[in-house]
């Protein structure tokens, strides 16, 4: 499988148009960002990339800001090898250790999670991924029944077993994403995870006590109404993939029509992590 390396320089606006576009670019299938002086780097399967698509995204914000592009194809391997040089180990509330394979192994660190970097996404780099695993830490999940929606590599349902749940469904409607759930479930020997490849059809009829969903704010608004179908009263939904403005906002309307009663959110670089508790 080969990957497409987007380059977009800024033409017209300011630095935050540039969160701005990663933050659309997301919605197009785009799962990596790096950003540069002249604008950022996106990176998306080439399957999934659609220049037309690219195109009248960027014709659409034309009146407030505008970036060029170029496109360069890169190799699996080759993009497995860029990846891998450029990982390096995070630790989020100074009690996780998220590392690769290939890095030594810290026992200090109350949790530590091995991700298997094959593909650049769900690794904890990314501030939507450290910002709910933070706040996963302030939440009891001692023998709950959890759910990981937009799973990726399976990093939060990883950290939710480590935390004491006792039955998890990981669903990513991405077959490679699914195929990387699988690995890092056995790297991390956990037992509990059963791993799906679908979209919301997937979720299995049955309760959850929390919800874990780091996607975008458009699947989301899609996906709310399932979540509160299979979410117990009482039960815990924390939603990660967005902007603060405008996009949190939109979310609580949604969620307050259907039980889902906003507590808090947190923020990081304006990517935003929201906590509901449904009534």
């Amino acid at each position: 499988m080969s990957y497409l390396e987007v380059q977009f320089f800024q033409i017209i606006g300011e630095a935050f148009h540039r969160d701005i576009l990663m933050a659309e670019l997301a919605d197009l299938g785009f799962d990596t960002f790096e950003e540069t002086e002249t604008g950022c780097k996106a990176f998306i399967a080439a399957e999934k990339f659609n220049q037309l698509a690219l195109q009248t995204l960027l014709e659409s914000y034309s009146a407030d800001f505008a970036f060029d592009f170029s496109l360069a194809e890169i190799e699996q391997q080759n993009w497995n090898a860029v990846w891998e040089s450029n990982f390096e180990p995070i630790i989020i509330a100074d009690q996780i250790y998220v590392r690769a394979t290939f890095h030594p192994a810290r026992p200090e660190f109350t949790y530590e999670i091995v991700i298997d970097p094959k593909m650049a996404f769900g690794t904890g780099h990314h501030q939507t991924t450290s910002l709910v695993m933070a706040m996963m830490l302030e939440e009891d999940f001692k023998s709950k029944k959890v759910l990981d929606m937009g799973c990726g590599t399976g990093i939060l349902a990883i950290l939710a077993e480590k935390l004491g749940a006792v039955e998890l469904d990981a669903i990513d409607y991405d077959s490679l994403c699914y195929e990387s759930t699988l690995e890092n479930t056995a790297l991390n020997q956990c037992s509990q995870i059963n791993a799906l490849c679908g979209s919301k059809e997937a979720i299995p009829d049955k309760a959850y006590d929390i919800i874990l969903a780091n996607i975008n704010r458009n699947i989301l608004l899609d996906q709310l109404d399932r979540y509160s179908d299979v979410l117990l009263p009482g039960g815990k939904l924390y939603l990660s993939g967005f902007y603060e403005h405008p996009d949190l906002e939109i979310l609580k309307e949604k969620a307050a029509t259907l039980n889902l009663v906003y507590q808090e959110h947190r923020v990081n670089k304006d990517w935003t992590a929201a906590k509901f508790i449904k009534n």
